[in-house]
């Protein structure tokens, strides 16, 4: 088993280390039921009556690698952008302890999407990131989760690389206002091995294989992919 190791630049608390994103999956998942009524049968129509919770691609996205969290409050207020633009309402951010956020010029960004016309905030993560020799790690957004923050996502070379990687994010509503406490989930972060590609288009052969793919799939109820397909993928 490969290792991934997080390093803590500022002595962060540790309440609010990295985890394992198997530790830390949203209550709409855990409230959902694995069958609509709660009734484990088909539906009458020869399909299954499993809910998104059953969902083996949806249960390894939101298990695969590690959720990084605010290591401290954030206040988010929405203020005239003084002495700049008395007119023009921005985000306001405050912090009690550490530093917390760093902003980039929006002209650094005019054209992205994500980018409102506002200062981009940048939140200094407190961890150092070091994974084995020909491993990188993506950071995106927590996935299948109501965050205020929005990550915009990106790949760093964590086995040569091992300084903290700071996380560049928009408020999910430009408006909003309030606390995000200490703690939230800010960005997943998921190692993988580097590899070089090449792309081809299927052939005849491989659609026959595709088919009897497929036809596997339907010989079941319950479970088809999870128990026929599905690899297991563990991230402690």
């Amino acid at each position: 088993m490969s290792s991934i190791v997080f390093i803590n630049t500022v002595d962060a608390p540790d309440i609010y280390a990295p985890q394992p994103c198997s530790k830390l999956i949203p209550d709409w998942y855990k409230n959902t039921n694995s069958y609509i009524g709660e009734t484990k049968t088909p539906n009458g129509n020869g399909s299954t009556t499993a809910t998104i919770k059953r969902c083996m691609p949806v249960f390894d996205v939101m298990n695969a690698g590690y959720i990084l969290v605010t290591h401290t409050d954030i206040w988010v207020s929405q203020k005239p952008d003084l002495p700049d633009n008395p007119n023009k309402i921005i985000p306001w951010f405050e912090w009690p302890s550490f530093d917390a956020i760093s902003f980039h010029p929006e002209e650094q960004a005019p054209l992205h999407p994500k980018v409102v016309g506002t200062p981009i905030p940048k939140w200094i993560n407190p961890w150092g990131i070091k994974t084995p020799a020909g491993y990188s790690t993506l950071f995106i957004a927590p996935v299948h989760r109501d965050n205020p923050f929005t990550a915009l996502p990106g790949i760093v070379d964590t086995d040569t690389y091992t300084a903290p990687v700071n996380i560049i994010f928009t408020l999910t509503d430009p408006e909003f206002e309030g606390l995000v406490p200490a703690g939230t989930p800010i960005v997943q972060v998921i190692p993988f091995k580097r590899e070089s590609w090449d792309m081809a288009i299927g052939t005849e052969k491989d659609l026959t294989e595709q088919n009897k793919v497929s036809t596997k799939l339907r010989t079941k109820f319950f479970d088809s992919y999870k128990t026929q397909f599905r690899q297991t993928k563990e991230y402690k």
